[in-house]
């Protein structure tokens, strides 16, 4: 009997899709689990860079913030091992334990990750220097999101079969959603809570939501269908000439995405230390540097929908707009975007103080671009890659977020050294024109590459 027989024969779960038309039984538990875990991690992301800068204490209890150089260096490791981590977690799901249970697992040590991440403002009581209970929390922290990752995305696939796999591209729609909605309400909670009542409660309500997000999860394992992890075959199809292919085809295409997430994730870091530059009065309400982020995920609420129900349709009629079509067009518009900030930071360099809204002006853009490349290249890896490597195709997808905040990283660790040294380099608007013009030319090579791409595409129960 072979692994894969003996796992199915073995599992009290359905191991295949039914045969139906409509939603599987276990997408609202899945989206459920997104929305509260999303809460938590962006809830803990969100107030990252102001407490590093702000808030930051060393073992004595007296104020030690980080610069902003080195705090992002900090978020940007961090954000990289996030998203590096999934390669080893698809590794092992798709190999040994399913994705099941690499969720439900992982997701344990998530929450004893923000559980030491509350602790980080109490070094009395840890006995440790703040920085290193910090470097504890975000490890195990990056270990449980990233591990879970590449699975929570292979795992919503693995719910279709073939007479319901036309609904895929709306279950994605609405998973990322989910995790929009979720990091709404977190980026303006925890901001605010932070302010009133320290880093203690506002780390510790997002540990709470992620506690919440693992029981949701554990209620929808009799709805789920449940594949069985590949053993010797995950191997097998990874090295046949089905699975190298696909990740010889693959490779370019995430490649040129990482630029595109080293300056997308920096809203999260430089964007907000821009905002504390700006008029952020908006109705004589004072917004808070890190709330600002909220923009993008109720952008992408409102986005979403407008993407899939009026602009791809007209698009669609005077023009095929393909998978690799959109991410191209978000792509373009990331340069756009980035431009908006660096004529800001012009603005500011010169002694003013503009308002918040041109801020808000490039979130729209960058968030369009986002609708555009983000969900794009989630539903395409995921119908791109051979079926017993749908989770490690997916950590592969996501180890381009991990190569642009690795590049971010490494430019802020430049401009400190400079700096160190007496040496002004990329400071101010410069900073900004120099990713904008990262990401024009990254733009300009997918454009050519993209018209040369061919792949396969596999569904689970096709006999393909």
């Amino acid at each position: 009997m072979s692994d894969s027989a003996r796992d199915t024969k073995k599992s009290k779960y359905l191991s295949a899709p039914a045969a139906i038309d409509k939603m599987p039984g276990g997408i609202p538990y899945i989206v459920g689990n997104e929305a509260a875990e999303r809460f938590s991690f962006y809830g803990m992301r969100a107030i990252l860079a102001v407490f590093l800068t702000t808030y930051l204490i060393n073992s004595s209890g007296d104020l030690a913030p980080m610069d902003d150089q080195t705090a992002n260096i900090w978020q940007h490791n961090f954000v990289a091992a996030v998203y590096f981590l999934p390669l080893l977690g698809a590794i092992v799901s798709d190999w040994l334990f399913g994705k099941y249970h690499m969720i439900l697992w992982l997701s344990m040590v998530y929450c004893v990750g923000h559980a030491v991440m509350a602790l980080v403002d109490y070094p009395a009581l840890t006995g440790l220097d703040p920085r290193t209970t910090l470097a504890i929390a975000l490890g195990l922290i990056a270990l449980g999101a990233g591990g879970i990752k590449p699975c929570v995305s292979a795992h919503v696939g693995d719910q279709f079969g073939t007479t319901n796999q036309h609904l895929l591209t709306k279950v994605y729609s609405w998973f990322y959603f989910s995790i929009n909605f979720g990091s709404t309400i977190s980026t303006l909670l925890t901001p605010w809570v932070l302010k009133q009542y320290g880093p203690g409660l506002a780390f510790g309500i997002p540990g709470v939501l992620m506690a919440l997000a693992t029981f949701v999860f554990w209620l929808g394992r009799h709805r789920f269908v449940h594949v069985p992890p590949g053993r010797a075959k995950f191997f097998k199809e990874t090295f046949s000439a089905a699975g190298l292919r696909a990740l010889i085809n693959l490779a370019p295409i995430y490649v040129l995405l990482a630029p595109f997430w080293a300056l997308f994730d920096q809203t999260q870091s430089s964007w907000v230390h821009q905002a504390r530059d700006l008029n952020c009065v908006v109705f004589g309400y004072e917004i808070l540097p890190s709330q600002i982020q909220a923009a993008n995920p109720i952008l992408v609420m409102i986005f979403i929908p407008m993407f899939t129900y009026i602009i791809y349709p007209f698009l669609n009629r005077i023009w095929g707009v393909t998978p690799l079509r959109k991410i191209g067009m978000g792509l373009l518009i990331t340069g756009p975007a980035f431009a908006v900030v660096a004529w800001t930071q012009m603005r500011i360099d010169g002694g003013e103080t503009p308002h918040l809204i041109w801020q808000i002006l490039a979130y729209v853009i960058m968030t369009a671009a986002e609708v555009m490349v983000s969900i794009t290249a989630l539903e395409f890896s995921y119908t791109q890659a051979p079926k017993k490597m749908k989770s490690f195709i997916m950590g592969v997808y996501l180890l381009s977020i991990t190569l642009g905040n690795v590049f971010t990283s490494g430019v802020n660790w430049f401009i400190k050294e400079q700096k160190d040294q007496g040496n002004e380099v990329l400071s101010g608007a410069n900073y900004f024109w120099f990713f904008t013009a990262i990401m024009v030319v990254t733009s300009l090579i997918y454009v050519v590459w993209s018209q040369f791409y061919r792949g396969d595409t596999y569904i689970q129960g096709d006999a393909h």
